[in-house]
């Protein structure tokens, strides 16, 4: 256990868009995904909404997972790792919903009791979310809402209009995604949940590649392994090395080597007395036996 400052890395976004049928989830997920990566062959759906996910394909040569009703949280993983293993860069689930009404039909025909019974349900759906939050990948997950009317006055008149209640998923699901956007009949979004402040408090909008890139513009401002393996190239002694190290601890596990390498070097230009050469390409380890513990 050990404080440190704190720094922002690099991000993959995980967004979930939330809202009624008709209210233009997939859409939106598109135009988004398109502004996340400027590149339709990037971007992939995985479609458990009956192959809603081609009438759009007027808007690019995007590709498609289609789910084919099997909905399990261990279909989701498989097809994310397909996406992932073709080089998708964006990753939409269209939708999540059914995998929570697949888990619930399938508690409720479960024998025995029914609070016991949630332990043979809830790891599987963690380990669902578990694949979305570590993917490598920008992730948006489409949820339908329940819905319900309400008269509201028009012209005079009170004329119902649809609305979404809650989304269909697990409760407590918003807490995992950076971003959540519920969007209305009108195809209006607000953001329901922000934590990159870039929509927070404002007024509802219509989702455009636009919005895409402003997240993308948020996920890139940030510190990467390339940044902080180029502060370790050009330490030019063993004190500066160890101010590095002991910036970035969340590091330590990928840069370890990195790390190593460059103090044995520093050691032994220093033990010869001779300039440093402060190529990155260094090889040399001299005698030592060199430990992660060691750099302090």
């Amino acid at each position: 256990m050990q404080l440190r400052k704190s720094s922002k890395k690099q991000a993959k976004i995980k967004l979930a868009l939330q809202g009624c049928a008709g209210s233009g989830k997939t859409y939106s997920a598109l135009l988004l995904a398109n502004g996340l990566c400027q590149d339709w062959t990037k971007i992939a759906v995985i479609d458990s909404e009956n192959g809603s996910a081609d009438l759009y394909a007027h808007l690019g040569n995007y590709n498609v997972l289609p789910l084919q009703d099997n909905f399990t949280p261990e279909s989701y993983i498989e097809a994310i790792q397909i996406c992932e293993n073709a080089g998708m860069q964006v990753i939409i689930l269209d939708s999540i919903s059914q995998c929570w009404d697949n888990l619930l039909e399938y508690h409720a025909g479960l024998p025995g009791n029914s609070f016991t019974n949630w332990q043979k349900i809830t790891p599987r759906m963690n380990a669902f979310m578990q694949k979305i939050l570590q993917s490598d990948r920008h992730i948006i997950c489409t949820m339908r809402c329940k819905q319900d009317y309400v008269l509201n006055e028009r012209n005079g008149k009170m004329v119902p209009e649809k609305v979404g209640l809650k989304a269909v998923m697990r409760d407590g699901i918003d807490y995992e995604f950076t971003i959540v956007f519920d969007i209305n009949m009108k195809h209006q979004c607000m953001a329901s949940k922000d934590r990159t402040n870039l929509f927070a408090g404002k007024p509802d909008f219509m989702i455009t590649p636009a919005t895409g890139q402003i997240i993308l513009d948020w996920c890139n401002d940030g510190v990467t392994v390339e940044m902080i393996r180029s502060k370790i190239n050009n330490s030019q002694s063993i004190e500066e090395l160890t101010t590095v190290y002991h910036q970035y601890p969340e590091w330590y596990q990928q840069l370890t080597s990195d790390f190593m390498q460059k103090k044995a070097f520093l050691q032994d230009q220093r033990t010869n007395n001779q300039p440093i050469n402060y190529s990155p390409n260094f090889v040399k380890y001299g005698n030592d036996t060199v430990t992660a513990g060691q750099v302090r």
